[in-house]
């Protein structure tokens, strides 16, 4: 698209976002953090750059921000501590560090996630908090730093024992991307994968051709654990624990290890629960309990992706059981 079509569609967007309630307005403010128009090319990528569709996905989701109470989400800390660190044992994801041009780099445990110690609106509720933590805080830093606009991630997904039996978590996986592409679009400029089992590749082949070439070109499956690719955009410090060596057992979480960025001692977590609980604290808000945060309704393109990832995992199931000796997961 040419950059005087791009800049006409971002002008007819801006005037369309004038004319919304003050309280829309208001949470629009929380999601750009200063930069209103970075924040709208985001929601015209998604949306293939028609204003009009645009316009309704953006206003979706200011509305799903208001009615979920999003604006207050780092006011709400998960307690007793005990729960969340149970939680992060379960939802592998956090904070390695950032690549040579500053954009933070996350790492997210796919494989080794169970999702099995909580019910699923704490984990979506920890998943927003890392998310709007990520976009309020963490990038306007690195702004700060470097100059220059950053309001985007890299992820390293490590699939390291990925499973058959990953299907049973495939609602809580669906929620929580849901949430992410309606309200978050691209937020993620690359996906670096690592360690993947033959149960990913089976999966990728059939899936890849589904995805929009603006996603196929994110998407990068790194051989092993990635190691020599990614510190071509990385020092080794920001490298995850589970791309840092070879062989079995590479990526085994250990939440005693101070290099694993899944646990809960890694400095960012910590400094993360410390935050919202010092939010808390001043707000004096004691509430316990998880916030229900209603799940969008699923884009029908992503859940046919969804069909097809069940029906491929059906298959590999159905391989399984009729090779003699081989586990079923």
């Amino acid at each position: 698209m040419a950059d005087a079509a791009c800049d006409d569609a971002v002008e007819q967007l801006a005037a369309l976002l004038d004319q919304v309630e003050a309280p829309l307005k208001k949470t629009f403010e929380n999601m750009h953090q200063g930069y209103p128009t970075e924040t709208l090319v985001r929601f015209l990528k998604a949306r293939e750059w028609h204003v009009n569709k645009a316009q309704k996905m953006l206003v979706d989701s200011l509305n799903w921000r208001i009615q979920n109470e999003i604006d207050t989400v780092l006011e709400k800390p998960i307690i007793p501590v005990d729960l969340y660190r149970s939680i992060r044992d379960t939802q592998l994801v956090g904070l390695s560090g950032y690549s040579k041009e500053g954009i933070p780099v996350f790492a997210v445990g796919v494989g080794l996630s169970t999702y099995d110690k909580a019910s699923v609106n704490y984990y979506v509720q920890s998943h927003i908090q890392i998310n709007e933590y990520r976009d309020r805080y963490i990038l306007p830093t690195v702004t700060k730093k470097y100059g220059r606009p950053i309001t985007t991630c890299i992820k390293v997904l490590d699939m390291t024992g990925l499973k058959l039996s990953a299907l049973n978590q495939m609602k809580i996986l669906t929620a929580i991307s849901t949430v992410d592409d309606l309200n978050y679009p691209e937020k993620t400029d690359t996906y670096y994968i690592v360690n993947a089992p033959y149960i990913f590749s089976a999966c990728w082949k059939v899936v890849k051709p589904l995805l929009q070439e603006r996603t196929r070109k994110k998407v990068h499956v790194l051989r092993g654990c990635g190691k020599d690719e990614l510190l071509k955009i990385m020092d080794y410090s920001s490298l995850p624990h589970f791309c840092r060596r070879e062989g079995s057992g590479a990526s085994k979480h250990s939440s005693n290890d101070p290099d694993d960025c899944f646990s809960l001692d890694h400095p960012f977590h910590k400094e993360l629960y410390n935050f919202i609980q010092e939010q808390a604290l001043n707000l004096e808000v004691n509430k316990q309990g998880s916030l229900h945060v209603k799940i969008p309704e699923q884009d029908p393109e992503d859940a046919k992706i969804v069909e097809v990832i069940e029906a491929e995992f059906h298959k590999l199931g159905v391989e399984n059981e009729s090779a003699n000796g081989v586990d079923k997961d």
